[in-house]
C-alpha cells in the first residue's frame, strides 16, 4: 500500500524532482524516512504526526516508511514536511491520489496544521514547470513561485484549505507575481566633493564591469563612492534577474515574492569566513560572492580580511563561478560579480598624505600592502589612490554630474558593447575578442608596449589594460581605441610599491589628457 508525490531537493541554485514514495506496511509500528535526509528532513516525523492530530486524523499503527528517490542525492530542509504529509493523507483517503500526483510539493509544517515559508520556491516552480507539474506551496511562498510561468499553483495557509479545495468546497485562486522593484538609489554623486579622478575611474568600471581598488586615507570618500556605484549601474536584463532571482531565493532573500531590477549590493565586514564569502558550511549555502552575482561584492579594509578569503575569490574573479566541494556536497554557484575595493595605503593611514608622514616608516606600508597577494591585484583593472579631501574641495559646488547623469553614460556605453561583443562586458571579453574589437592604433600600441615593459605588467595586466582602454572609448562613442585611451587606462593601473610618498602612481594623468 504506497502513494507518491513529488518535491525537489536544491543543489546549487536549481533545484531537481525528487520522488517522495509513501508505504504503509504491516508490521511494528514505526516510523522511517530514508534516502540521504539530514536532520531537519528527519525530524519532519514528530512535525507530521502532530499535524494529523491537530486535523483530527490518526497514523495507523502499522510501519510508515518514506522514501527520497534518487536515494544517493542529499535532502535537507524543512520543505519536505508538506510531500510526506500528502503522501499519507493520500494513503489514508483524505486527498485522492491522482489529485496530488500531478504537482509538486514545498512546505514547513507547524504542529497545528498550519504551512509555513520555505526558501526556494521560485527554482522549484521552476523545476515543476519544467517537468510539466503544478506546484504546492504555502501561501507566502506563492506570490514567488507566480514568476516561474503559467503552471498550476496552489498556495494554501495551511492544511484545511488545501483538503477544501481537492474537495471541491473551498477553490483557491492562483497566487498573482509579487512586485517587480525599479528601486533609484537615494544617493546622489553630487553628493561627493572633489575626487574627480575617482568619480571619472567609478564610471568607467560601471561602464565596462571592471574590478576596481581605491587605495586613500580615512575619510577620503572612497565608500562614499563604493555605495553609489549601484546607483549608475544599468539595470538587471530579464535573464540576468531570473539568474539572481534564482540564487535570492534559495538563500531566502525574497521578501513576498518581490523581484528587483536594481542589481544586487553585497558589503561583508572583513571578519568574514571562506565559508561565508564564497560559500559552503553543512548545507553548502550561498557565500557573499554568490549573492552579489551580477552585481557589485564591496570589500572595505581590504588588507583586513584574512589572506586566505581574499584568495578564495580568485577563481571566481577568472570565471565566474564557484565549485564548492565538501564531503557531503559537491555544488557549484554562479558568482559573477563586479569587485569594488577600498584600503588605507598603511595600517596607521597616513601613509601618503599631503604633509604626514607614517609614524612607522615605509615599512607600515609594505607590510600592509602585502597582505593582500600579488595575484589577486593582478585581477584588479582599475587601481587608483583617493588623496585627502581638503576644505577646498568641500567648499566646491555640488558637480554637475548627478548619479542619473553617470547612469544614463554608463548605460550607452554598456549598450554599444552589448551589440559589439555579444552580450558580454568589456572586463568578460576573451583574449581572442579583445585582438578583434580592441586592437589600439599605432601610436596606442607604441604606448602600451613601452609601458608594459616599464611597469612589468604580466598578460594578464595587459590585457586587462586592454579592456579599459575598450571601455574608455566606448565612453567617448569612439569604435576605435587611440593612443589617448591607453594612456588613461595606464593612468587608472597604480604600481604594486609600497605607499611612501605623496605621488602614489607611476604614471597619473587627468582623465582627458594625453601620456
Amino acid at each position: 500500500m504506497g502513494a507518491r508525490i513529488s518535491t525537489v531537493a536544491f543543489v546549487g541554485a536549481e533545484a531537481q524532482l525528487v520522488d517522495v514514495q509513501v508505504q504503509i506496511a504491516p508490521g511494528r509500528q514505526a516510523f522511517n524516512i530514508v534516502g540521504l535526509a539530514d536532520k531537519a528532513v528527519a525530524e519532519s516525523k514528530e512535525r507530521v504526526i502532530a499535524a494529523f492530530a491537530a486535523m483530527g486524523l490518526k497514523l495507523p499503527h502499522k510501519r510508515i516508511v518514506i522514501n527520497l528517490a534518487p536515494a544517493d542525492m542529499p535532502k535537507a530542509g524543512a520543505h519536505y514536511d508538506l510531500p510526506i504529509m500528502l503522501g499519507l493523507m493520500a494513503l489514508a483517503g483524505a486527498v485522492p491520489e491522482d489529485a496530488i500526483a500531478g504537482y509538486a510539493a514545498i512546505g514547513e509544517l507547524s504542529l497545528d496544521g498550519t504551512i509555513t515559508g520555505v526558501p526556494g520556491a521560485l527554482p522549484a516552480a521552476m523545476c515543476a514547470n519544467a517537468h510539466d507539474l503544478g506546484l504546492i506551496c504555502p501561501q507566502e511562498n506563492g506570490a514567488e513561485a507566480a514568476w516561474a510561468g503559467d503552471l498550476p499553483i496552489l498556495a494554501p495557509k495551511n492544511l484545511i484549505q488545501l483538503l477544501n479545495d481537492f474537495k471541491g468546497t473551498q477553490v483557491l485562486t492562483r497566487p498573482k507575481p509579487g512586485e517587480l522593484l525599479d528601486i533609484d538609489s537615494p544617493l546622489d554623486m553630487r553628493d561627493v566633493r572633489g575626487q574627480e579622478t575617482a568619480k571619472r575611474a567609478l564610471e568607467v568600471a560601471a561602464a565596462g564591469g571592471h574590478n576596481m581598488l581605491m587605495v586613500g586615507p580615512p575619510g577620503s570618500g572612497k565608500s562614499m563612492l563604493a555605495a553609489r556605484m549601484a546607483g549608475i549601474l544599468p539595470p538587471l536584463t530579464p535573464r540576468e534577474l531570473l539568474d539572481v532571482s534564482m540564487i535570492h531565493s534559495v538563500a531566502g532573500l525574497l521578501e513576498r515574492g518581490q523581484l528587483s531590477r536594481a542589481r544586487p549590493f553585497r558589503s561583508p565586514h572583513h571578519s568574514a569566513s571562506m565559508a561565508a564569502m564564497v560559500g559552503g558550511g553543512m548545507k553548502a549555502k550561498p557565500g557573499e560572492a554568490s549573492l552579489a552575482h551580477r552585481g557589485v561584492l564591496f570589500l572595505d579594509e581590504l588588507p583586513e580580511f584574512t589572506p586566505q578569503v581574499l584568495d578564495s575569490l580568485r577563481q571566481p574573479l577568472e570565471v565566474g563561478e564557484i565549485n564548492v566541494a565538501r564531503v557531503n556536497a559537491h555544488v557549484s554557484y554562479p558568482a559573477r560579480f563586479q569587485l569594488i575595493a577600498a584600503m588605507n595605503p598603511c595600517r596607521c593611514g597616513t601613509a601618503g598624505a599631503d604633509g604626514i608622514a607614517c609614524k612607522r616608516g615605509p615599512r607600515c606600508a609594505a607590510d600592509y600592502q602585502s597582505r593582500v597577494s600579488g595575484p589577486f591585484m593582478d585581477r584588479i583593472d582599475i587601481q587608483i589612490d583617493v588623496p585627502a579631501v581638503t576644505p577646498a574641495d568641500l567648499a566646491l559646488p555640488p558637480s554637475k554630474d548627478g548619479t542619473k547623469e553617470v547612469a544614463t553614460r554608463v548605460l550607452a556605453a554598456r549598450e554599444m558593447a552589448d551589440f559589439r561583443n555579444g552580450g558580454c562586458t568589456n572586463a568578460e571579453l576573451s583574449s581572442a575578442q579583445l585582438d578583434h574589437v580592441a586592437q589600439p592604433d599605432r601610436d596606442g600600441q607604441a604606448l602600451l608596449q613601452q609601458a608594459a615593459e616599464t611597469l612589468g605588467l604580466t598578460a594578464r595586466g595587459y590585457h586587462r589594460v586592454l579592456r579599459v582602454a575598450r571601455t574608455l572609448s566606448d565612453l567617448d562613442g569612439s569604435e576605435h581605441v587611440r593612443r589617448l585611451h591607453i594612456a588613461e587606462a595606464l593612468a587608472h593601473r597604480r604600481g604594486r610599491k609600497p605607499v611612501s610618498a605623496p605621488n602614489l602612481t607611476s604614471i597619473r594623468t587627468h582623465p582627458k589628457s594625453s601620456f
